[in-house]
């Protein structure tokens, strides 16, 4: 046998089956043929076309279509719920599918291996704006009626669902895909209307008239989930003076008049558009307040104190304190509105305002500002929006304002007039983040419009103590669910469109009052379970509206024509699709993005409802991004398209083609709680780990040619203490893949996986057992023993990479031993260990000689252990004890512990002879054995003494063992004797 040394095969280094270095020669070439080589028709690599079309080929004789079936069908002990967060509907798969998916996948498939049953309905999030927009395409909504624009998005997400649901099975995603949840789909609406219901029944719907994220781009109001924040949008700030009018009481009685008579308020804006509908400037009334004195012009002006220096500094020019006192002092004061002659506006404390920025005082516009309507509602003031639903000033305001946009021209023309008036004390661009319409790209606008609501804040408490139940992977995500819980007060979920679910309201023609009350969403539903939601604009108002839902003649009522946030359609899939028993997923697993969108409306509804969360653990990854991180964008050039990787581009040359297990690696081998690179050496590399990963798997079928486990399998106490020690390893290689997979850890199990191949097969116990198996009789207890080890390791390894590649893995099963051409590795279980194979002495026993080898290689760097013999001296104990295990003989060229130590020739002795020859190298070392949880410590030295052999090649096995040149070894000698005499 040649040596394979530790440091020379990496992972997967088993390539060289050893043909050229067992039977060269001439002498070798006259036994080439008793030699028991490795044969095997699984294919090395399978590339291109074939790599494409064995792929296919796999999934359809595995059933990979039928497995999901399958298994809901058999009986389990324990099911497995992973809910599916619903991609949207509106274009072609990509990346960020392909990581979502297939992680998921991975995690199914593993649970399904280890005989649970698996409930994942894939699903649709079908409705919304960005689907009615592309549907629509250059077509204005005018132009349609809304059956018209419902039936065009409807045909356009059925296309996109299309295209989405084939590339999915084509990543081998396990479903039943005939079964699937779409929200367009009636009885899915019938539950989420179930959902309204019984929110509004306690209260925690209504509709009010407040400030609301609107965008003029989509005349819709938005939540905060569907903004997306530029932090390079440039506003026109301002600093502008409100001239104080009347004196606050408590200042009045303490100050001198004479620095009064000129002061005004300085505030800060970079929305000049909103100071026409200011009602208001506040300050914090535990914060100091100053009034200074400008020395380039002696004007005087009304700022928190702690922002004087600032001040100064943006003005450039001193500012002299001439009064501080209190906020609260301030109580009472009033000043003149900037551009209404006739309008004052009162001086009013809130604790929103803050000193980080600005002046200390905060304009405040209740129509344009969330915290500014919290003050008008306190203080009772007015909420006159004078901005319309295309962004641009209403007849409310002034005439050279009205028409006007308010983020263009109608801004510029606020400015212009605040000039003339001289109230602009500094105007200066200001970049900050702001708010944009995730789907137009557009600005967006903060405007009081009459919406429905969901009451959150009286929801925060209960939501946040149900997600202390939840398992938040990873757990550094939860801070970030939290935060986004404290800043939504309130949720607008009424959206002015037409593609969606109807809000189920009617309105008294008359009054405006809205009819909306349990009888009457439950009629509603039940007629969008029968009929969908079309039939709001398709049956008659008498369709919905029943003696008990009304007050009046049906003729009195009009029907609502707003739709539900689609955030609110696909929060309460956990009613429509989790399973009746327990409504609540094992698993939600979703993008970083989903923090403030699906997991937060998914939590919401279900606490509001259930009081419970729908998931028990979360799961947060990151995005898909460049190799250089950067996001992918078309405009760049840097997008990977998933099919393109499957099955190539246009110049294969560039972009070969890479299959699906290729895609699935990335995903398993990536670190998916942070950003996730992608491209050309990202998936080279992943292309290479697995043709590596084929290599190994390769060399072990190779070596099961004609053993049946069945049959032929050794017991794990008949075998050699190697081969027993390596079930041992396997054992605690399953327990922690096992661990891995559960803690959504596939990046550990693909370590796990390169570092058993590597450190424990290719580098450690191939190199030993090589001679065994090719050279020994075929039928022998030691061939037989290893056989049944290989085996072992072959069926742990296949299963354990089944879940990240499941074509390899069942194209492994195809070619293994031991079970019927019928069966499927998925069919067939999880990796099958033994608590007989943990054996701790024998354990101590191997690792121990392989401390001895180590010394022993590592005295004689660069050559053969083959060409030396040893002598071994351990004291008397425990641990010379557990090494003459290994060899009944004081001295062998056969035994295990020569196999072990890959030498030819092993003496075990408890002291080191006088005469050593010269040429003899020695060297020293120590081995702790360690037993039954540390009960037994004992830590014993040893020495050994290498020395080149005095026996001679073997031409067969090219052992040292051999006692004359060119003559057969005793162990070969007698297996072709008896091959010849059989």
């Amino acid at each position: 046998m040649l040596l394979v040394r530790r440091s020379a095969v990496g992972f997967g280094g088993v390539a060289r089956w050893g043909l050229r270095c067992l039977c060269s020669g001439d002498a070798a070439g006259r036994y080439r043929d008793t030699v028991l080589l490795p044969r095997t028709d699984f294919p090395m690599r399978v590339n291109g076309p074939n790599l494409l079309e064995r792929e296919i080929q796999i999934q359809q004789k595995c059933g990979f279509d039928q497995l999901y079936t399958w298994q809901r069908e058999k009986k389990a002990k324990k099911e497995y719920c992973l809910h599916d967060g619903p991609p949207y509907a509106n274009g072609d798969p990509h990346v960020g599918h392909a990581l979502n998916k297939i992680l998921k996948d991975i995690r199914n498939r593993f649970e399904v291996l280890r005989g649970r049953q698996v409930h994942y309905v894939p699903g649709w999030d079908c409705h919304g704006l960005p689907i009615e927009l592309k549907a629509l395409g250059d077509l204005g909504t005018n132009e349609l009626t809304p059956l018209q624009i419902r039936q065009k998005a409807r045909e356009f997400a059925e296309r996109a669902i299309s295209r989405q649901r084939a590339a999915f099975q084509r990543w081998g995603v396990m479903a039943h895909w005939e079964n699937c949840y779409y929200t367009f789909d009636g009885k899915y609406e019938a539950a989420q209307l179930k959902v309204f219901q019984e929110m509004h029944n306690k209260g925690l719907i209504y509709q009010d008239y407040k400030p609301v994220f609107w965008s003029p781009s989509s005349r819709t109001a938005l939540a905060e989930a569907e903004l997306e924040y530029n932090p390079e949008h440039v506003s026109r700030a301002l600093y502008i003076t409100f001239p104080l009018l009347t004196l606050p009481a408590k200042l009045a009685a303490k100050a001198g008049a004479c620095i009064w008579g000129h002061v005004s308020a300085l505030i800060w804006t970079t929305q000049p558009w909103t100071i026409p509908a200011n009602q208001a400037v506040c300050y914090m009334p535990k914060v100091q307040y100053s009034v200074v004195k400008r020395a380039d012009n002696e004007q005087l002006l009304l700022v928190a104190s702690e922002r004087i220096n600032s001040l100064a500094s943006m003005l450039k020019t001193n500012l002299e304190s001439l009064a501080t006192f209190a906020g609260s002092d301030l109580e009472g004061g009033v000043c003149q509105h900037p551009t209404i002659p006739a309008k004052q506006v009162s001086l009013l404390p809130a604790n929103h305002v803050t000193m980080t920025k600005g002046t200390g005082l905060v304009h405040t516009a209740p129509a344009h500002g969330m915290e500014d309507y919290g003050v008008a509602t306190h203080f009772n003031l007015p909420v006159e929006c004078m901005v319309d639903e295309e962004g641009r000033f209403t007849e409310l305001a002034v005439p050279e304002l009205q028409k006007k946009s308010v983020m263009t021209e109608g801004n510029a023309t606020v400015i212009s007039m605040l000039q003339a008036v001289g109230a602009i004390v500094k105007e200066e661009d200001c970049v900050h983040s702001y708010p944009y319409d995730w789907r137009t790209k557009q600005p967006v606008v903060i405007r009081a419009s009459k919406q429905w609501f969901i009451n959150t804040a009286s929801l925060k408490d209960k939501a946040k103590d149900a997600l202390q139940k939840v398992r938040v992977i990873p757990e550094s995500a939860r801070s970030s669910l939290l935060a986004v819980l404290d800043r939504r007060t309130y949720w607008c979920i009424s959206r002015q469109r037409s593609w969606g679910v109807p809000i189920p309201v009617f309105y008294h023609k008359e009054t405006g009052e809205p009819l909306l009350n349990k009888h009457s969403v439950t009629h509603i539903a039940k007629v969008f379970s029968e009929k969908g939601s079309d039939s709001w604009w398709t049956e008659p108002v008498e369709t919905f509206l029943t003696p008990e839902s009304k007050a009046g003649a049906v003729s009195d009522y009009v029907r609502g024509e707003d739709v539900l946030d689609i955030w609110f359609d696909s929060g309460a899939s956990w009613a429509a699709v989790l399973p009746e028993s327990d409504p609540r997923a094992d698993s939600y697993v979703e993008g970083k993005d989903q923090v403030g969108g699906w997991f937060q409306s998914s939590l919401l509804t279900s606490v509001a409802v259930r009081n419970k969360a729908p998931y028990k653990a979360l799961v947060v990854h990151g995005f898909a991004v460049s190799e250089k991180g950067e996001k992918m964008s078309k405009s760049v050039g840097n997008v990977i398209d998933p099919d393109v990787v499957i099955n190539g581009g246009k110049d294969l040359s560039v972009s070969p083609p890479y299959g699906a297990d290729v895609l699935r690696w990335w995903v398993a081998e990536s670190n998916v709680f942070s950003e996730v690179q992608i491209g050309p050496n990202t998936l080279n590399a992943a292309k290479d780990s697995i043709n590596k990963l084929r290599n190994t798997l390769r060399f072990l079928l190779g070596n099961l040619q004609g053993f049946d486990p069945r049959s032929q399998a050794v017991d794990p106490k008949q075998m050699h203490y190697v081969d027993q020690y390596m079930l041992h390893v396997l054992r605690e290689f399953s327990m922690k893949v096992t661990d891995a997979y559960s803690e959504f850890d596939n990046g550990r199990v693909i370590r796990l996986l390169q570092s058993f191949i590597t450190r424990d097969l290719s580098n450690f116990y191939f190199s030993i057992i090589k001679d065994r198996l090719y050279c020994d009789p075929e039928d022998s207890l030691g061939r037989r023993s290893c056989q049944t080890v290989l085996e072992e390791i072959l069926d742990g390894v296949s299963r354990s990479i089944a879940p990240v590649l499941p074509h390899l893995a069942e194209e492994v099963y195809l070619h293994a031993p031991g079970h019927d051409e019928v069966d499927t590795l998925f069919r067939s279980g999880w990796i099958k260990t033994s608590s007989v194979w943990r054996r701790p002495g024998l354990e101590e026993a191997v690792e121990g000689a392989c401390a001895i080898r180590d010394s022993f290689l590592s005295s004689i760097p660069g050559r053969n252990a083959a060409e030396y013999e040893l002598i071994i001296v351990i004291e008397p104990g425990l641990f010379f004890e557990l090494i003459e295990s290994l060899q009944e003989e004081p001295t062998s060229t056969c035994s295990q512990l020569t196999e072990l130590m890959m030498a030819s020739r092993t003496t075990l002795t408890s002291s080191l002879p006088r005469d050593l020859p010269s040429d003899a190298v020695t060297s020293t070392g120590s081995f702790l054995i360690n037993l039954e949880g540390g009960m037994i410590r004992e830590e014993s030295s040893y020495s050994v003494a290498a020395m080149p052999t005095s026996l001679s090649r073997c031409p067969r096995c090219r052992q040292y063992t051999s006692d004359e040149p060119d003559c057969l070894c005793p162990r070969c000698q007698t297996v072709l004797e008896n091959a010849k005499g059989s």
